[in-house]
């Protein structure tokens, strides 16, 4: 089967002339005169703090830092184990592809 291409001509090709953007402030004074234009609410921080009188709950802080702590040991584990499994894989692949027989773990129960 035959892949179709558009035909194209020399009329397609044009070459544009770059003209950059002109605007009503020059690229260096731009910081300034944003913030001095800025309005001061934009500036106040003060929406965002608390009372004085509003207590701080200590205790949901802290059940807070032991959750997140618990999932970050969890999460560790679990990429400790998986990459010592891939590694424990790994090496058995290796094995088995060199072609030796002896690959397998033998486990061994002590009989008391």
């Amino acid at each position: 089967m035959k892949t179709q291409r558009p035909i194209i001509s020399d009329d397609e090709h044009v070459v544009l002339k770059f003209r950059p953007r002109t605007s009503a402030h020059p690229p260096g004074g731009r910081e300034e005169t944003s913030q001095a234009n800025a309005s001061p609410a934009a500036n106040d921080l003060s929406r965002y703090e608390r009372p004085r009188d509003e207590g701080d709950d200590f205790r949901h802080r802290m059940l807070a830092n032991v959750a997140a702590l618990a999932f970050t040991v969890a999460l560790t584990a679990i990429g400790i184990w998986l990459a010592v499994s891939i590694a424990d894989l790994r090496k058995t692949q290796d094995c088995v592809l060199m072609g030796r027989r002896d690959c397998a773990r033998i486990s061994v129960t002590p009989q008391g």
